[in-house]
């Protein structure tokens, strides 16, 4: 008779063995519709799994994280059938929940086309309908194996032949189709429901080796119901709309071309917008007291393996042998580089903390396959930092690098900002006891500085732990850019020190900070939040003079030159087109302000002043509008234009 302990505690005891199904029934019946999965003692299983002995549980709902990725998880498994029913030629290989959805890989000589899209999602909606049981089988594995060969089903045959001789070999039936699965899955198709949506297909090599077979993956979204379907659809098309590489075109930023994979070819206006990011950012770091510096970005591999960087990070190394023999790699990062700042000269503990910082360029190898515009890149800019500081500095330190990143968030119109404490990864440099300092001390000063935050467990950095800022975007996407992380690591690794108050040698402490992270990817970012509608001061043109009849071509050049001589970025449009195609084209171009000019504007020494995304103008004499944009500049202000 198992008594099953509920999550408030309370206990219910049960005849004979029960599963989750019967449990949730027990709650209720608006508990039993929404339940997909159950919880026993911190294990996700089916939900008609029998559950024979004492167990604590908790009953999984379709909107809860656990349950949406187990609809997509299902939403994969519907997919394979439906190809599986539509082709049968076809051969299934792998199919996993992602965020926001869910993909399955396949192996097929025809390519999938979007007709085809229309028809799998047709014929799995049919299979919801359908409601067929889903059933949980543990198979012998020469018998599994055997079993997908005489399908014809190769990929699944080797991956069951892989799995460790201690795993069950569990498969998942369906109607007439049964898939190699973990687990767990709904009790029936009947309750994935609809709201699912496939979206394209890619290229992906088996087992991800570029020297393998390209299938064909199809992705889809799946949620709890129709409504955030139509939410995510929507932002989707937001998203199509905000895309950096799209407005980079439309703005006249930058490029990307073949001969330089993953490389930004930036154009005079993307530049100048480059060098205002790392503007406002010196500015804050020289009023927080840092110093910059520059290292080089070819060092030979001696400092890489003292590191750690070479056994750790090797393979996303670019790396070149000189005719003396030697091997130099070209800087992933920038950290080894700043140790050996700090380490020339004697420092006192008097001096401590040092706080230096670089605009360094780095290159890390990506697949081609993960390249995205600016935010994935082989060659990118890190706004880095690195204060060497002593154990009790630790706190304050981190406090104060808090706050600076949160207001610099603020600055660039971020104020949904989450943060991430990340722990010990498996693969690390230095021992148990070290980790458990740096993690402690940074979760004191997370207590410390009274900020929220989750835990991300595992995903530190190989020296230490560390903290990620995620920027909630305006149509609701998380972009992590900024880290924090303690290590007490590689500053000893590197022979780094500073004479305590005794008199002896110590290693001192070094806390890694990054705030943009990347400034091409932050830039990417920002276009896309902003839908490349950025404030006055950021804007790469800030001003563009628009004549309207050909007489008033000197005095838009004079105009031009007056608001450049201010600290304006102006420029003037003097071609023979109509007024309207001008507004139209640089609106296009988002050009925060137009300044209009024609005969009139030249008799009375005015301008007629239209913002971007606004159809009304204001008539203003030149002095007028001069202090009117001087002043949101030197305020920065976040006034914000339409889309």
């Amino acid at each position: 008779m198992p008594s099953i302990t509920l999550p408030d505690g309370s206990v219910r005891d049960f005849p004979s063995a029960t599963s989750g199904l019967e449990i949730a029934e027990s709650i209720g019946k608006g508990l039993a519709k929404n339940a997909v999965a159950v919880r026993v003692d911190g294990r996700l299983w089916d939900l008609g799994r029998e559950i024979g002995t004492d167990a604590a549980i908790e009953i999984v709902t379709r909107d809860s994280v656990d349950g949406l990725e187990l609809l997509r998880h299902d939403a994969a498994h519907v997919l394979a059938e439906a190809v599986k029913e539509l082709w049968p030629e076809t051969q299934v290989t792998i199919g996993p929940a992602i965020e926001n959805g869910f993909y399955y890989d396949f192996s097929r000589e025809e390519p999938f086309t979007e007709e085809d899209l229309a028809t799998i999602e047709a014929r799995m909606r049919e299979i919801v309908d359908r409601d067929e049981a889903i059933q949980r089988e543990v198979w012998d594995r020469d018998e599994a194996v055997e079993f997908f060969r005489g399908l014809g089903e190769a990929y699944k045959a080797e991956i069951i032949a892989s799995i460790p001789s201690d795993e069950p070999i569990t498969l998942y039936r369906q109607g007439d189709f049964i898939d190699l699965c973990r687990g767990p899955h709904l009790p029936s198709t009947g309750r994935l429901g609809k709201a699912f949506k496939l979206t394209h297909v890619s290229g992906a090599y088996w087992r991800g080796d570029a020297a393998n077979e390209m299938l064909q993956r199809v992705y889809g979204t799946a949620w709890a119901n129709d409504k955030q379907l139509r939410q995510y659809l929507h932002m989707l098309e937001e998203a199509e709309k905000r895309d950096h590489r799209r407005l980079g075109r439309q703005m006249d930023l930058f490029h990307f071309q073949e001969e330089a994979p993953g490389c930004v070819f930036w154009h005079p206006k993307g530049w100048a917008l480059f060098q205002q990011l790392i503007g406002f950012m010196r500015e804050q770091q020289n009023r927080a007291g840092y110093r910059e510096i520059n290292t080089p970005e070819l060092v030979d591999r001696s400092l890489w393996e003292a590191s750690g960087h070479w056994a750790s990070f090797g393979e996303n190394m670019y790396t070149t042998e000189t005719p003396d023999g030697r091997v130099y790699a070209v800087k992933p990062m920038n950290c080894p580089c700043h140790v050996q700042v700090f380490r020339q000269g004697i420092t006192s503990y008097r001096e401590l903390p040092v706080r230096l910082a670089e605009f360094g360029k780095c290159h890390r190898y990506e697949p081609s396959g993960a390249l995205h515009g600016m935010m994935r890149v082989r060659a990118f800019t890190q706004d880095d930092a690195h204060i060497f500081c002593t154990p009790e500095q630790i706190t304050d330190e981190s406090i104060a690098v808090c706050n600076l990143i949160l207001s610099i968030y603020r600055g660039f119109g971020f104020d949904d900002v989450r943060i991430k404490f990340a722990d010990r990864p498996e693969v690390r440099v230095g021992d148990d006891a070290v980790w458990d300092k740096a993690e402690a001390s940074l979760l004191k000063a997370l207590e410390a500085a009274g900020l929220e935050y989750t835990h991300n467990p595992g995903e530190g950095a190989f020296y230490g732990p560390k903290l990620e800022f995620v920027l909630r975007d305006a149509i609701g996407r998380d972009w992590q850019c900024g880290t924090l992380q303690v290590d007490l690591n590689m500053p000893g690794r590197l022979g780094a020190s500073y004479v305590g108050e005794d008199g002896e040698k110590h290693v001192p402490v070094m806390l890694h900070r990054a705030i943009f992270g990347s400034l091409e990817r932050f830039m990417g970012i920002l276009l896309e939040h902003h839908a490349g509608n950025l404030p006055l001061w950021l804007a790469p043109v800030q001003v563009k003079v628009l004549t309207i009849t050909s007489d008033a071509d000197e005095y838009a050049v004079q105009l031009t030159r007056r608001l450049q001589d201010a600290g304006l970025r102006a420029e003037h449009d003097l071609r023979n087109e109509k007024i309207s195609y001008k507004v139209r084209e640089h609106s296009v171009a988002k050009v925060p302000v137009l300044f209009a000019v024609g005969q009139r504007e030249v008799e009375t020494d005015r301008v007629a002043v239209r913002r971007l995304g606004s159809r009304e103008q204001a008539v203003l004499s030149v002095d007028e509008a001069l202090e009117d944009l001087l002043s949101e500049i030197a305020g920065r202000g976040h006034r914000r234009n339409a889309g």
